[in-house]
């Protein structure tokens, strides 16, 4: 059997999936073929076609056990008729499968078969030989769900032939095997399918026709904030504020895993989304009903790409195209170019994974990825851990691309080989669209900050860095802090302990996110570190605040295993809990004496975070600069205290023997952290923690859900409200539409992210959002963070553009969550300012720059603009009065796709011109010419812009393929989704 076919994609899986369940270093590489280990694993695997464990499915899961060796399609027909129905439908299309004749059996050693999959080696087309691996899973999700409707033999072709296709931008279908989903968007996507469910009634079709058709699971981690560190109480505590805040958003999700069938709900307290996939819900191989394909996965995080390391392709999406997947519809996507990624040599002492993926997102953002795959290949592939490969894989989203893909090696080959198959088949020369190459030897300890993840600073360079930070002018590497002021000293008192700060100190410390506590090597490091200081008597400042979140209790038992979680505790990094914490922006509050010292002296004050995202205003409102680093390095800045310092050259601290501490001192070796891992890291923990995973927790367990199907929407709520977008909905979609006369809600310029859009963090208390919770009888203790209220349009609404970091040109560089009312001149915040527009009958653009919406796969950065002006639920035609249009220079991919989910249309300036250019200023008018037949439009067309002062210019369309054209018609793809299935 050829290494190329699509067995050997499942064969991959399954051999991953030990890797994964055995935990996934890289002492499984030293398995011999002939290991009783592996052999053991194999006989598992033949009796275990889903997963290598099993467990109870509580009430409150989806109903259904896709553990289970039961197939998971009865399932689904024992509890859904409808979906049964749909079944017998597409039955007869099933039987004559256009691609029936290379229907394969993959035999089991001893007899028997394992099941069936679609073997593309046996259609014998040479051009698949040389496709990328990652490509070749589209293809086999194409052939495998083929019948000439929603997947046709031409959409085959198209990707057969990807060489000459995916320059050409075509369009394909896919259709992922599952959807993931967290708490901050999978609230939003459950109060959309309820919504949807009551939409159906209202238009006199089947309500039960809104179920999920494929699995989804959902992982509450977003929730839990950091408000007690220090103590070793503070999970409980943490975990106590999460309930307290959160309870109905938690009954609402509760209730939504007891309405909607197929949906799992992984309570709060489990880990980290990203990190429970990689080690519990990838599914790695389906097998349902003896037919085996590959696992394949979507999700409304963006970082969903860290799947991408275990060999299963897995990338973000907006919420509503999620929405849309899970009800069975095939996602619309351009078939993408393939960068090749060589990987060469090996890292070098005491260089980490970390360092690696900041190298790495450097590199791709200069070389230009949005949109594309990358595939790692080459000889340094075989020196990464899979944990390391996770580690690149997670940040995908940082670097621009789709996916960060992590292909078929020498694991696949040992199982290959043990199952009787020949390693030997010659490996074909992949094609790929461009090609990179880094020799890991050249990789050195870096960080990145201090407000983008891909500003990479080498560790050598860091205080020189730092000292140009203070002096450029205001941007993303510049805070312009006068020459006088930059040696400022802020003194206070700390709990009567005499403190102080200056530009750069650390006041914000956290080891936190996806992207590095699911890596041993890193968490062991930081361990490491934390025991060398102990031992010469350093101490992490009182007044910094640490923090430790793992992303799975997994972490917890290796670092107590090892014995340094003590030291851990020691320098103040407890743990705090197990979500996403600082990385998302629930840092907590700052000790008000350290938060005094930073706003009375305007102190540029740093954090110091192992996360994936750094941006303005994200991690907390008063560390001006965040900088991105592995989890040992988080230690050791904690320890010095400040990023104004060269590591090489000065000390660190003064030791309890008087003499100075340097960072060398305190840096463990490679070889120390691989002792470390090899002795703590065991299996039983990961077996131990995933079957309590879904036992849930006693405050959990103790919500209490109402049986009903339907849900009863209280309009007092605060935290989840009935959303306006199928207000007065009928049967015939409303058409195209151009913009007329439309006035410039906000004037930006490049990378403005969803933070700035749609911030997840904390509700400022002069904030429209804050008059309305106040309005409402909520206290500013009770306002909770944005992310955790985005079940409720009339706060999210308000909350948009809300960002206190935001930099809007109407404003002559002040900076704030405000804008010009171009008609009065007046100075309002965002959401009056948008009020007055509405209020006036007059539609609104934005204008922007490069990278648009960069950042988290954030629906309401587009669901917000769109409601900005739609709030009157009476009246249709105010409705639809919101942002009409983006014009902007360059679009994130994500971002894209949600305005154009939402019903907004976006539009690029031709290259080499931006509104700068093209003397546009903001206060004109603008009018764009679009056609009201939607047959007229194509995607990706040229349009004029005129403005009322006689300005005219030429934009192209970014809608991408034809089912975004369908979409816009509709006036958003939940509205297209609903017409779609009233008609089957």
């Amino acid at each position: 059997m050829a290494v190329s076919s699509s067995a050997s994609s499942s064969l991959l899986r399954a051999a991953s999936l030990y890797s994964r369940t055995r935990f996934f270093h890289s002492s499984f590489r030293n398995l011999s073929p002939s290991s009783p280990s592996l052999l053991n694993h194999q006989r598992s695997l033949a009796s275990a076609p889903v997963r290598s464990f099993h467990c109870s499915v509580p009430r409150w899961s989806h109903r259904l056990d896709w553990r289970s060796p039961f197939s998971l399609r009865a399932q689904i027909r024992a509890v859904n008729p409808v979906i049964e129905r749909l079944e017998r439908k597409f039955s007869t299309m099933a039987a004559e499968h256009p691609f029936k004749a290379v229907l394969t059996s993959l035999p089991k050693p001893g007899g028997g078969e394992f099941g069936k999959f679609y073997s593309l080696p046996a259609l014998n087309d040479p051009r698949i030989d040389k496709l990328p691996y990652s490509i070749r899973i589209l293809l086999e999700s194409a052939v495998r769900n083929c019948d000439n409707f929603q997947v046709k033999k031409e959409d085959v072709e198209k990707i057969i032939d990807w060489q000459n296709t995916s320059p050409k931008q075509v369009e394909i279908p896919f259709k992922p095997a599952r959807v993931l989903l967290q708490d901050f968007t999978g609230v939003p996507a459950v109060v959309d399918l309820a919504c949807m469910r009551d939409a159906m009634h209202k238009l006199g079709s089947d309500t039960n026709k809104i179920n999920p058709l494929v699995p989804v699971d959902l992982v509450i981690d977003h929730s839990v904030q950091v408000d007690v560190t220090r103590s070793e109480n503070a999970v409980q505590a943490n975990m106590e504020l999460e309930f307290q805040r959160n309870k109905e958003r938690f009954s609402f999700l509760k209730w939504g895993s007891t309405a909607f069938h197929n949906m799992l709900v992984v309570p709060p307290g489990s880990g980290i989304v990203h990190q429970v996939n990689l080690e519990y819900l990838g599914r790695v191989v389906f097998n349902t009903n003896g037919m085996l394909y590959p696992d394949s996965v979507v999700g409304t995080d963006s970082h969903t790409t860290m799947i991408d390391g275990l060999g299963v392709a897995g990338w973000g999406v907006g919420g509503i195209e999620a929405e849309a997947a899970m009800l069975g519809q095939p996602m619309s996507m351009v078939l993408p170019g393939v960068v090749g990624f060589k990987l060469s040599g090996k890292l070098r002492n005491g260089v980490t994974a970390t360092d690696l993926v900041l190298t790495v997102t450097q590199i791709l953002r200069k070389h230009g990825v949005v949109g594309k795959f990358i595939e790692f290949y080459g000889d340094g592939m075989s020196e990464l851990s899979l944990a390391d490969r996770a580690t690149i894989a997670n940040m995908s989203p940082e670097y621009g691309a789709t996916m960060g893909f992590f292909p078929v090696d020498h694991v696949t080959l040992q199982y290959l080989k043990l199952t009787g198959r020949s390693d030997e088949t010659p490996q074909q020369e992949r094609v790929y669209s461009s090609y990179l190459e880094l020799n890991l030897a050249e990789v050195e300890p870096c960080i990145s900050g201090p407000k983008r993840p891909h500003d990479r600073v080498p560790l050598r360079e860091m205080k020189s860095d730092w000292n140009s930070c203070l002096n450029n002018k205001a941007g993303f590497k510049g805070f312009a802090v006068p020459k006088e002021a930059q040696d400022k000293v802020a003194k206070f008192s700390f709990h009567g302990q005499p403190a102080e700060l200056r530009h750069g100190s650390v006041v914000i410390a956290a080891i936190t996110s996806c992207t590095n506590t699911s890596n041993p090597s890193v968490m062991l490091g930081a361990g490491l570190v934390a025991k060398k200081a102990c031992e010469l008597g350093l101490q992490v400042k009182p007044w910094i605040k640490t923090s430790l979140a793992p992303g799975s209790g997994v972490v917890t038992k290796y670092l107590l295993q090892s014995g340094l979680q003590e030291y851990l505790n020691k320098q103040g990094f407890h743990i705090v809990g197990y979500g996403c914490t600082t990385c998302i922006g629930n840092s907590g509050e700052l000790d008000e004496s350290v938060a005094s010292a930073i706003s009375e002296n305007d102190i540029v004050a740093s954090a110091v975070l192992s996360g994936n995202r750094n941006f303005e205003g994200r991690v907390h409102a008063l560390t001006r600069a965040n900088y991105l680093a592995s989890p040992p390095l988080v230690v050791a800045y904690a320890l010095a205290g400040t990023v104004d310092i060269d590591f090489d050259k000065e000390p660190i601290g003064t030791g309890k023997d008087g003499k100075s501490v340097y960072f060398k001192d305190i840096w463990p070796s490679t070889e120390e952290i691989a002792e470390a891992v090899q002795s703590s890291v065991l299996p039983e923990m990961f077996k131990s923690t995933y079957e309590a995973i879904t036992k849930g927790n006693p405050m959990w367990n103790q919500l209490s859900v109402p049986s009903s199907t339907m849900y009863s929407w209280d309009p007092n709520s605060t935290y989840i409200h009935e959303p306006p977008y199928f207000k007065n909905m009928t049967m015939e979609p409303p058409g195209a539409h151009g913009v007329k006369d439309a006035y410039c809600l906000l004037n930006f310029g490049d990378s403005i992210t969803t933070d700035h859009i749609s911030p997840a963090g904390s509700i400022h208390k002069d904030s429209p959002a804050a008059k309305f919770l106040l309005d409402r009888g909520v206290e500013r203790k009770d306002f909770n963070s944005y992310g955790s209220r985005r079940g409720n349009d009339e706060v999210m609404a308000r909350g948009t553009f809300a960002n206190i970091r935001l930099v809007n040109k109407l404003l002559n560089g002040e900076v704030g969550p405000k804008t010009v009312h171009v008609p009065t001149g007046e100075k309002l915040y965002v959401f009056d300012a948008a009020m007055r527009y509405k209020d006036a009958g007059y539609d609104t653009i934005v204008l922007a720059g490069a990278e648009y919406g960069s950042g988290s796969s954030r629906d309401w950065a587009a669901k917000g603009p769109m409601l900005l002006v739609s709030l009157d639920l009476a009246a249709v035609k105010k409705f639809l009065l919101g942002v009409k249009a983006v014009i902007a220079k360059s679009f994130e991919r994500i971002h894209r796709s949600n305005l154009v989910g939402m019903g907004i249309i976006p539009l690029c300036f031709k290259s080499g011109e931006d509104a700068d250019t093209l003397g546009l200023t903001g206060h004109e008018r603008y009018t764009i010419d679009l056609p009201s037949k939607i047959t007229d439009i194509r995607p990706g067309q040229d349009v004029t812009v005129t403005t009322d002062n006689g300005k005219s210019f030429t934009c192209t369309i970014r809608f991408d393929t034809e089912v975004e054209l369908a979409y816009f018609n509709n006036g958003g793809i939940l509205p297209y989704v609903i017409r779609n299935l009233i008609k089957q």
